[in-house]
């Protein structure tokens, strides 16, 4: 009887802690905290990051958090050389990076890019390698790939944007872009250009993919969040936070919330796959 007693106090304790634990899951973890996080870099993240930090900061007014964009190499420098406590990249940071800055990665969605058109061009397929000679001004007329005739204006990330180092490599198979390229400096941007030029081609997140622009099929296959879950699409990368160091006190407290079961529904409305 005795021994019976003392499990059935240790199951009660056991059971207790277990509830104590799953309560400081989530936004209970920033109770009664204070303080400042900011955020830089990729720009495919910030629609996450923003319906995060507005749970976060309706909940606790005491914390705040800032969100900038800037490339995926950018947030990997701030956050490197300390100038805010959590860099985004659409792509893994180098060894070179990691060992210089100390970096610590936290992968969170699968997202995929997309090579995109003008709503109203009639191309409805491209192959990869007509992709790769429009990209490198090889075919420079869209009536080339069953289009109207009219010159093709390419439209380009810089090379900070991870955007930019997903569709470059897995697409693009590193070639060369034609230098007349309009760069553009954000996932936003390019949408907001693409749309306002008919003989436009350029590319975004899958995520950032709405009736304002067109994704043309790619060597037949649909261009959509579930074709590159399934691995039909093949230019697909993750969403990274990167900190330097372990992260501490609130930012790890964010870092756990983007990555648990919280925002997977915020994760899921920006059109991105939960990792």
């Amino acid at each position: 009887m005795k021994r019976l007693s003392i499990f059935l106090c240790l199951a009660l304790f056991s059971l207790a802690f277990g509830i104590q634990a799953a309560n400081a899951d989530g936004l209970d973890a920033f109770k009664s905290k204070e303080g400042t996080i900011s955020i830089a870099g990729g720009t495919a993240h910030i629609p996450v990051m923003k319906d995060a930090a507005k749970a976060i900061m309706s909940a606790n007014p005491a914390i705040r958090i800032t969100i900038a964009g800037g490339g995926s190499g950018v947030g990997i420098q701030k956050v490197g050389e300390g100038l805010v406590n959590i860099g985004n990249s659409g792509r893994k940071a180098s060894e070179a990076e990691v060992s210089k800055y100390g970096l610590v990665m936290f992968p969170f969605a699968v997202d995929g890019v997309a090579t995109v058109i003008h709503a109203d061009n009639p191309v409805q397929a491209l192959t990869g390698d007509q992709v790769r000679a429009i990209f490198a001004g090889e075919i420079t007329n869209w009536k080339e790939v069953g289009g109207n005739d009219g010159a093709i204006n390419v439209y380009a990330r810089d090379e900070s944007s991870g955007t930019r180092a997903v569709y470059w490599k897995k697409l693009l198979n590193k070639g060369t872009v034609v230098a007349s390229a309009n760069v553009v400096p954000s996932n936003g941007a390019m949408k907001l250009a693409v749309s306002k030029d008919p003989n436009a081609i350029g590319y975004v997140s899958i995520g950032h993919l709405d009736g304002s622009v067109k994704a043309p099929d790619l060597d037949g296959v649909q261009v959509n969040q579930e074709a590159a879950k399934s691995g039909q699409y093949p230019v697909v990368r993750k969403l990274y936070m990167n900190t330097k160091g372990e992260p501490e006190g609130i930012v790890k407290s964010f870092v756990e919330y983007i990555t648990g079961p919280d925002c997977v529904e915020f994760i899921k409305a920006a059109g991105y796959i939960p990792f």
